[in-house]
């Protein structure tokens, strides 16, 4: 597996554009729309609630709860797929982890707001693990949040890490297209460092 590094200032970003080889990615992607039990996640921005742009899932380890976009995630149980990318994502990158945020994006209209995955659970310097699966988009980076930002297309099959103070400098997003594409699902890898129980609701 080879690993090119993404060139950013201040920014530990790598990516290994053939993790998975075609034939078994295509075979993830097609059994994870149909194992994963997809919902509108319904988020706080600037003081309004508002449905995700996305169909999302959040999977983890029973206390790996997690806040972000001002709404709690209670985890749902592991697959045994998930769990064995999981243990190859921790090879990979040689760290380990105990949640994974997936997100299935239907079609080009689909897309996912600036934001930096800075919330305090994740620790201040995260390692986050990112598959992708299907129709290949651009991830856009900008420093802060009104820099110029730059984008990479992210392949089927791939492994993104963004890692170090990446996240302190910078944000990321999936922007929305015009161009037809079909389905992406994507899985970032994440390990909750401080979690507490969710009240019963």
């Amino acid at each position: 597996m080879e690993w090119l590094k993404l060139d950013l200032p201040d920014a530990d970003l790598r990516i290994a554009p053939e993790f998975l080889a075609v034939d078994e990615a295509d075979h993830l992607f097609a059994h994870l729309l149909d194992e994963i039990a997809w919902e509108v996640h319904r988020l706080k921005i600037h003081g309004r609630v508002v449905e995700s742009p996305r169909r999302c899932s959040w999977i983890g380890d029973a206390a790996a709860n997690y806040t972000y976009s001002g709404s709690r995630f209670a985890p749902r149980a592991w697959t045994p797929a998930l769990l064995d990318l999981k243990s190859r994502a921790e090879i990979a990158c040689d760290y380990a982890f105990n949640s994974v945020l997936a997100n299935w994006y239907r079609d080009g209209r689909d897309a996912m707001g600036w934001h930096a995955d800075n919330e305090p659970e994740l620790g201040p310097e995260p390692l986050i693990a990112s598959v992708s699966l299907g129709a290949e988009r651009v991830m856009r980076f900008r420093r802060g949040r009104c820099g110029p930002s730059q984008g990479w297309l992210l392949p089927h099959g791939s492994l993104l890490i963004m890692a170090g103070t990446t996240q302190t400098h910078y944000q990321h997003a999936i922007p929305r297209t015009t161009r037809p594409l079909g389905g992406r699902i994507n899985l970032t890898f994440r390990q909750i460092h401080r979690s507490t129980p969710v009240a019963p609701g």
